[in-house]
């Protein structure tokens, strides 16, 4: 019991390490911004863009606005630290909820935990989409409660819908949880009952007759609350433009399908591999909710990497069942008895030590750096600080309509507030007359610049990556001058605007 008391805390500790991390994510400083601009101006939400200057007439939807509020709430008090472990928090709540729906002992759950959050760490931080993660961990619980004889439960999934409408736009993938629940529910029972697939041995509980009706009643209300946001039906029609935005989904890195060209990928199918490998040997349950959920989120996360946590998410309980039946198994084979798996407890709590003392501490004071002193920090990242704090001290040399990479628009809007941005991560599905922002970013930062794009926006300076295509570019163009440059990034200047010394 010690030794597995020890592993479990060890396994704890792990899974906090994973959950903390640094503040690296493209989007976070639009979303900083818009909290602290929400907190100064009473929550009063902006009836158009007000960052940018290529589209400030767009009727922007801001999908998560609770939740940059928050953490802007959060950064005003205790700093950048605050909010890595606020997403931390999250992180964590939400992987350990999700694990907690397998029956097995804590054990394998939170090493199921820790296998699948090593695989998630490219996608975890300060994400927003890390809410609808907890939202999803938190809805699956309280169906699983349900399902498990406590309906009272069902009147609290409405509520949740309205709360999570409004921390951000991932809700669409409760509503979907909770039609799969019922649509698999009713196939099931139908096909038990005329004994065509399903004998009526099931490893989970299933809704009865009854409670799917009411289950059906939960999810119309539960949409239906949903319109109750700032943005009323518009939040809606907001999402299905964004994800049915064929130019954005083929373009953007997030949104392309599975690829084992980097480690996203390459981690990805290691995990299915072993999870796979082990359901084959080890898994003998019937539960085709779980499966149901499973495959279509595995399915989505084919199609779409950034869809990857959600699979994670949902497999935990099979990675759970898995890890236990590989346990047992070894155990029966070689007649281990309480005192060798005592010692193996001790083992293996010794084993796990040893790891994070090998890892050391280096990513723990990367975070602690990122949270107390961000200004440094990004000193060790590609984000151009460097450019940022030469443009502060030289105010006079920057012009008034920016380019700015896709990939710095939202750091921009942390360090330099008072710029109006070209592009950033909210932006990709604009579209407005003859401005159709994604399009015209491609073809200015392509193989081959098209330069008109900068006359059409009017830009008269530029903050580009060193070495990129448009840095060699304007370089070569007479009408641009360079006036600052580092490792990282260059700044150009339109000559026929700079001031006259």
């Amino acid at each position: 019991m010690t030794g597995n008391i020890a592993l479990a805390l060890l396994l704890l500790i792990i899974i906090a390490n994973f959950a903390l991390q640094p503040l690296t994510e493209p989007d976070f400083g639009w979303h900083l911004r818009t909290g602290l601009d929400l907190l100064n101006h009473g929550l009063a939400l902006p009836q158009a863009d007000p960052y940018s200057h290529t589209m400030p007439d767009w009727p922007w939807v801001e999908h998560a606005w609770l939740t940059d509020a928050l953490m802007a709430a959060i950064y005003s008090g205790f700093g950048a630290l605050g909010v890595i472990i606020l997403f931390a928090a999250i992180t964590v709540t939400a992987w350990l909820l999700a694990a907690g729906l397998a029956s097995e002992d804590i054990t394998f759950r939170w090493l199921a935990c820790a296998f699948s959050l090593w695989v998630a760490l490219p996608y975890l931080g300060a994400r927003t989409q890390l809410v609808t993660l907890l939202g999803l961990a938190v809805l699956t619980w309280m169906l699983k409660r349900w399902q498990d004889g406590r309906p009272s439960i069902r009147w609290w999934i409405p509520p949740l819908f309205l709360v999570w409408a409004n921390f951000h736009g991932g809700f669409v993938a409760g509503l979907l949880v909770l039609g799969l629940v019922l649509s698999t529910t009713m196939i099931v029972r139908g096909l038990s009952a005329r004994r065509i697939m399903f004998s009526g041995r099931w490893d989970e509980r299933l809704l009865s007759g009854k409670d799917l009706q009411r289950l059906a009643v939960v999810a119309v209300l539960s949409a239906c609350i949903t319109l109750v946001n700032p943005y009323g039906w518009r939040l809606h029609a907001e999402i299905v433009g964004s994800l049915s935005n064929r130019f954005m989904l083929e373009t953007l890195q997030e949104w392309q399908p599975l690829s084992m060209t980097g480690v996203a990928g390459r981690r990805y199918v290691l995990y299915l591999a072993v999870l796979g490998a082990g359901m084959a040997l080890w898994y003998r349950k019937v539960e085709p909710v779980r499966w149901a959920l499973g495959g279509v989120f595995l399915a989505f996360s084919f199609r779409h990497m950034r869809n990857i946590p959600f699979f994670l998410l949902f497999s935990l309980p099979f990675c759970a069942d898995v890890l236990a039946g590989a346990y047992d198994r070894i155990c029966r084979r070689w007649f281990v008895d309480a005192g060798t798996l005592k010692r193996a407890g001790l083992a293996a709590a010794v084993l796990t030590g040893g790891v994070l003392w090998w890892l050391g501490s280096e990513h723990v004071e990367r975070v602690m750096l990122s949270g107390t002193r961000p200004a440094e920090f990004f000193r060790t990242t590609s984000y151009p600080i460097e450019a940022v704090e030469w443009i502060r001290g030289h105010s006079d040399q920057a012009g008034e309509r920016l380019y700015n990479d896709y990939a710095y628009g939202g750091f921009l809007l942390w360090w330099l507030p008072d710029a109006k941005i070209f592009i950033d991560g909210r932006m990709p599905a604009w579209q407005r007359r003859e401005r159709d922002l994604l399009r015209d970013y491609v073809a200015l930062t392509g193989a081959e610049p098209d330069l008109t794009v900068l006359g059409k926006y009017a830009v008269d300076w530029a903050l580009v990556k060193r070495q990129s295509p448009l840095d060699e570019c304007l370089a070569r163009d007479a009408a641009w001058s360079r006036v600052y440059g580092d490792d990282k990034a260059v700044v150009y200047r339109l000559r026929a605007t700079m001031p006259a010394f």
